[in-house]
């Protein structure tokens, strides 16, 4: 179930000789991410992919900006020393906060959620409802981007500092977290919204609670697939596709390898091969 690196050896000769053939890094505070993992699995099946789960220090939403600066540093760092060509913040509370300010300091392609979820929601509908974590809620980054596309349109934002604990505790099936959800959205369905984004990359699980639960008419936005796509669009742009078959992808966590390994297997269908990171001395530990 654990192991350790799948890149070792090879990594360095194959980035400095076919730099296509780099690993793309991805990283959210935990599972969430999976959802921009399983899109990058249908639309890019040629990339080789280093996900990175910082389960250590999740949930991100209940963050300082400070921190979550800090965290996203620290994981682009790394990032960096694994040789990736590009970066997806699979994280939305990252992307908020941290995205614009890493951009300038790192000299990689660093693509975020929102923008590309901002777009699609103003494609779908005109009263959005937006469900995101306090942090992403409180900095009105889904707000401000969609209102810039088109001002003409309706938001309104929902905290659900619940939902992440849940999805990461495997609570997805469970009765109260049917009822948490409830309550997250009535005050949208009171709103008559047409249209739902999922503000933090962890929701899409909730995807069959969430249906069952918002009337029939209104669309959901899954941020993933649209940065899955704009993602597709930046490697064609900077020559950066890889035309041959990809590694095996690599999972790496700051906390417990166990539990990430136990959701993987609810989320993508099979039990991942687990590391563990220490930012501390940066070393990689064998499970």
């Amino acid at each position: 179930m654990y192991s350790s690196s799948l890149f070792e050896g090879n990594l360095d000769d194959v980035s400095a000789q076919e730099p296509q053939r780099s690993p793309i890094g991805v990283f959210d505070s935990g599972v969430g991410g999976l959802t921009v993992l399983r899109q990058l699995y249908r639309h890019l099946p040629n990339e080789s992919i280093i996900y990175f789960g910082d389960t250590a220090r999740l949930p991100y939403g209940i963050r300082s900006q400070a921190e979550i600066l800090q965290y996203v540093r620290e994981i682009l760092h790394w990032m960096q020393q694994q040789r990736v060509k590009m970066v997806v913040m699979a994280c939305n509370t990252s992307s908020a906060l941290a995205l614009e300010i890493v951009r300038g300091e790192f000299d990689l392609p660093i693509l975020g959620v929102i923008l590309p979820g901002a777009k699609a929601a103003v494609q779908q509908g005109k009263r959005i409802g937006v469900i995101a974590t306090p942090a992403t809620a409180k900095s009105n980054a889904y707000r401000h981007a969609i209102l810039e596309i088109d001002p003409s349109v309706q938001v309104w934002q929902v905290s659900c500092p619940e939902f992440v604990p849940l999805i990461e505790q495997n609570r997805i099936n469970d009765p109260y977290t049917t009822e948490v959800a409830r309550s997250y959205l009535e005050p949208l369905i009171q709103q008559n919204i047409d249209t739902l984004v999922y503000g933090c990359t962890h929701y899409p699980h909730l995807a069959p609670v969430l249906r069952s639960l918002l009337p029939a008419h209104v669309k959901l936005v899954d941020p993933a697939v649209h940065v899955v796509a704009a993602c597709t669009q930046e490697l064609e742009l900077l020559g950066l596709s890889n035309t041959h078959p990809p590694l095996p992808t690599r999972f790496v966590v700051s906390g417990c390898p166990q539990q990430f390994a136990q959701s993987g297997v609810q989320l993508l269908g099979h039990t991942p091969m687990v590391e563990v990171v220490d930012f501390t001395d940066t070393a990689v530990s064998q499970f």
